[in-house]
């Protein structure tokens, strides 16, 4: 009985060690454009994000169209499918490493990258 215990504490132990969770500021963002293979132009809407992070003005090549504060999603595996362009959400910006198999087609973004997190405002 004490072995199964103790399995048993070092299996919760490592459950809850794995469950990261972020902190940090929390912005407001928008979906500007969903390209091929999961090329996403997002825009941060609110102005506190640091303006090194984000493309002060990027004009998209392929429509004409200008963004301010944009930048290109660098985890779209971590992203909502169901957001669709104008979408706003929350977001905060995450140092964890991207895991996500992309196809290689190309779509212009910014050439601000950001991997961020969405959160519930």
């Amino acid at each position: 009985m004490p072995t199964l215990i103790l399995l048993l504490s070092l299996w919760l132990l490592n459950i809850i060690g794995c469950q990261k969770t972020e902190s940090g500021p929390i912005y407001q963002g928008q979906v500007e454009v969903i390209g091929i293979c999961d090329n996403y132009t997002l825009r941060e809407l609110n102005g506190g994000l640091d303006t090194t992070l984000v493309a002060a003005s990027w004009t998209n090549p392929a429509t004409n169209l200008t963004y301010t504060d944009a930048f290109a999603l660098e985890n779209p595996c971590d992203f909502p499918d169901a957001f669709q362009v104008g979408d706003t959400f929350s977001f905060r910006v995450v140092s964890r490493a991207s895991n996500c198999i992309r196809c290689l087609a190309y779509y212009p973004t910014p050439p601000k990258l950001l991997t961020i997190q969405v959160v519930e405002p």
